[in-house]
């Protein structure tokens, strides 16, 4: 029997008191949807189906890479109703598993054992057990432990309420089933809408209703920025767990966060504040505190002093870097290279023992090994239009406040000296000076105070 996902995704979120979509608000540096989709994908389904509304155009836009099928739902009347616009376009004998953009923890293996645990003729439905199911529907079972019945918390009675066990809204059946009960439910309600909860009760009647207790992490809907915020401090904390079973030292994993491909070897030591986005970091480095690195590659041993932003850059065995370093746009730090304080490196190639230590930018450089970099140095790569590339061979040494004008090229083992504008090439060897004869004026007052 094939099976066919539909993800609802067309709520409004408007709890989330913000411009985007709930479908697009960011879990893990990723939208809500596309975790769903991730899990959704994961089952290898012939088909998945993203129910949009409101805002929906915004989605589609984002998530276009996203291999679906796009449903609107023009009028905003209730998950059941938005689960029925997907319909025509799912087979008639196909399995039916219906997914929600705002329950985005949810594990492909509780997706897995939900569908091998359908009834013929049935449905099964996730569950979760809560110490506080306040705005849950809760999930009523007769005196067999079959279940009977969902009712939303605006509709349930005292009794009701202090139920703990949930309606998680994850079901899966059969597309006859859906057809069948879908067309008979109201919406005679708190809200005016036709709730798929109500299918649960009239298929009940007939047919069993088979409900799975998952984990509550799994199940959890996100609702407001809040709930946003702890389901990432669950995914962080497990990304940090896993790290730290395969050998890393994390300080704090409470100020811990990353996203994107995360690959870290053994002996690595991260400190509290630390970002990663799409980080490879081989054995023994060391990680400061208040780093932010995205799209890097570290080697063995390296220091990465606190307070630095390095994106886009590799940085090869044995480097230091920082502390209050910039780095981006495609860096290359060979071994042993160093990177100081406030110093800016965009686009540049650092040669093996190569070291800017303080406050300099070095930008659109190619730049060989053993060479010194002076505090204040500037490469001026960009005339007003368009950018050029500056050349330092190896074994030079640029002295403080130096500006090189690009393009040039500074030969090998030149020396240029403190206070220099270098605007043509510095030949190997050789000492280079560009700046002023010192004159100093003997007949000069300062002006006085008014």
């Amino acid at each position: 029997m094939q099976l066919h996902i539909v993800i609802l995704a067309a709520g409004k979120g408007t709890r989330m008191c913000s411009k985007l979509p709930k479908a697009l608000q960011l879990l893990v540096g990723h939208p809500l949807l596309e975790h769903v989709y991730s899990a959704a994908k994961s089952l290898d389904p012939q088909g998945v189906h993203i129910v949009y509304g409101d805002g929906g155009q915004l989605v589609r836009e984002r998530l276009a890479h996203l291999d679906a099928i796009w449903v609107e739902q023009k009028e905003q009347l209730g998950s059941g109703h938005a689960l029925l616009q997907a319909l025509p376009h799912i087979p008639d004998d196909a399995t039916v598993l219906v997914l929600y953009c705002d329950v985005p923890h949810i594990s492909p293996a509780t997706l897995q054992e939900l569908l091998e645990q359908i009834p013929d003729s049935g449905i099964g439905i996730l569950t979760a057990e809560l110490e506080d199911p306040t705005g849950f529907g809760r999930v009523i079972r007769d005196a067999d432990d079959n279940v009977i019945a969902i009712v939303e918390q605006q509709d349930a009675d005292e009794d009701e309420l202090q139920i703990m066990e949930i309606n998680s809204g994850i079901l899966a059946t059969t597309k006859k089933i859906l057809q069948r009960y879908l067309s008979q439910i109201g919406r005679d309600n708190a809200q005016h809408e036709y709730y798929l909860t109500d299918m649960i009760g009239l298929c009940a009647e007939q047919y069993p209703v088979v409900g799975i207790i998952a984990d509550q992490e799994e199940v959890l809907g996100i609702n407001t920025k809040e709930q946003l915020m702890m389901l990432e401090r669950v995914y962080q904390v497990g990304i940090a767990s896993y790290l730290m079973d395969n050998g890393v030292t994390i300080v704090d994993a409470a100020r811990f966060d990353a996203c994107g491909k995360i690959t870290i070897a053994t002996d690595v030591v991260i400190e509290p504040n630390v970002f990663l986005e799409n980080v490879t970091i081989d054995a023994d480095s060391y990680i400061g505190c208040n780093n932010v690195l995205r799209n890097v590659t570290i080697g063995k041993n390296v220091i990465i002093q606190p307070n630095c932003v390095i994106e886009n850059a590799v940085i090869e065995d044995n480097c230091v870097v920082g502390p209050f370093a910039h780095m981006r746009g495609g860096v290359h730090l060979k071994a042993r290279a160093e990177v100081g304080n406030f110093v800016e490196v965009k686009k540049t190639v650092l040669g093996e023992h190569s070291k800017a230590k303080h406050l300099t930018y070095l930008g659109d450089a190619l730049i060989g090994q053993d060479v010194n970099i002076g505090a204040g140095t500037i490469t001026c790569n960009y005339d007003g239009a368009n950018k050029h590339q500056t050349i330092i061979e190896d074994g030079v040494f640029i002295g403080s406040d130096t500006q090189l004008i690009a393009p040039v090229k500074i030969g090998k083992n030149a020396t240029i000296g403190a206070g220099s504008t270098i605007t043509e090439d510095a030949p190997a060897e050789q000492l280079t000076l560009a700046r002023a004869r010192q004159v100093s004026i003997n007949t000069w007052q300062r002006p006085k105070k008014k």
